[in-house]
């Protein structure tokens, strides 16, 4: 199997040019290189002609090329549709905030985890991203816009936990000081609630956010839009949380999407507040995006604005995510169903 380069830390950059007999110090340069923009192994000129023909023939420089860019006109927000080198496609999120631009990225090619709300699960799962198709949708971002990207959301299509080993190894790749060098502090993870994994990122030292895709009050409700509450209840998933805070110290973000008649009556709001009261978190409430295929409808400002007031009552931050990019559809994983459509 030939290697990913972009996948790869610079100590096993080394360790490769070493077993092609070259000096350990090529590595370095390999990994510098890639993030100064070297997308052929030809364009290494530092390295030796010989030596380039020999890596090229057992490693490769993978790409991200540009389908589809949508920007918002109201807000600036830019979507990418991104083709990579197996023709399948992924989806990424430019967003400009005034503490800095974040980036959505996907994590995943589809993604099996089934919950009702999500375009990006209607198709399941194709595969998983390798570490390199991961930093590519940011640096590709940062090429085309000529803008730094400090913040992170792995919150784009995918489970990110359902990918364990390879989004691990993009957060340590993603923070190393001699490539994007993005702060783990900046970085959110998002899950639907894998508790076992949850309790395995606990023991990474990764001080990145954890977010907690809960969007309901109860297990019947939870049940009704997200499959992963078949096999894990809220409460084994809170006491996995508690521990995960118990361990990082780190707070936990719960996202909470608003469905008109489904989750949002402040009776709900109650349930929430007394499920979360004491526990070290925030509440993120998202009026949910109508899809095609559900009849989800996002609720009433006045709704949202009781539920958001009943929930505080309990000593609860919480907030009503503002909605960026609306005029391009900027959740993830509806420009890839739309062109899967137009195939």
């Amino acid at each position: 199997m030939a290697f990913d380069l972009l996948s790869m830390f610079p100590e096993e950059l080394s360790a490769l040019c070493v077993d092609l007999g070259q000096p350990k110090y090529r590595g370095k340069q390999i990994f510098e290189g890639l993030y100064k923009g070297v997308r052929d192994i030809n364009e290494f000129s530092s390295l030796p002609k010989q030596f380039r023909e020999k890596l090229g023939e057992s490693a490769f420089i993978p790409t991200a090329k540009i389908r589809r860019k949508l920007v918002s006109a109201i807000d600036g927000t830019v979507k990418y549709l991104y083709e990579l080198h197996d023709g399948e496609t992924v989806e990424s999120v430019f967003m400009r905030y005034h503490h800095g631009n974040t980036m959505c990225i996907s994590t995943q090619v589809g993604c099996r985890m089934g919950c009702a709300f999500c375009a990006s699960t209607k198709a399941g799962l194709v595969r998983s991203l390798a570490p390199s198709e991961m930093l590519l949708q940011i640096i590709e971002a940062e090429r085309d816009l000529g803008e730094r990207v400090s913040n992170i959301v792995l919150m784009g299509m995918g489970e990110p936990l359902d990918n364990y080993d390879n989004v691990m190894k993009f957060l340590r790749l993603v923070n190393h000081e001699s490539g994007l060098n993005i702060g783990l502090r900046h970085i959110s993870l998002s899950t639907c609630g894998l508790v076992d994994k949850i309790d395995k990122l606990s023991d990474e030292g990764l001080p990145v956010t954890l977010s907690i895709s809960l969007h309901a009050p109860n297990d019947a409700i939870r049940r009704q839009t997200m499959p992963i509450a078949n096999k894990w209840s809220i409460k084994e998933l809170l006491d996995a949380c508690r521990r995960y805070i118990d361990k990082t110290g780190r707070r936990i973000s719960f996202e909470y999407a608003l469905i008109d008649g489904v989750n949002d009556t402040k009776d709900h709001a109650n349930e929430l507040g007394r499920l979360l009261s004491g526990m070290l978190c925030h509440v993120n409430l998202i009026p949910v995006n109508p899809i095609k295929e559900k009849n989800f409808k996002r609720s009433e400002k006045n709704t949202i604005k009781v539920f958001t007031e009943t929930v505080e009552t309990y000593k609860i931050s919480a907030t009503v995510r503002r909605r960026l990019g609306s005029d391009i559809n900027a959740s993830c994983g509806q420009l890839r169903a739309e062109e899967n459509e137009n195939k």
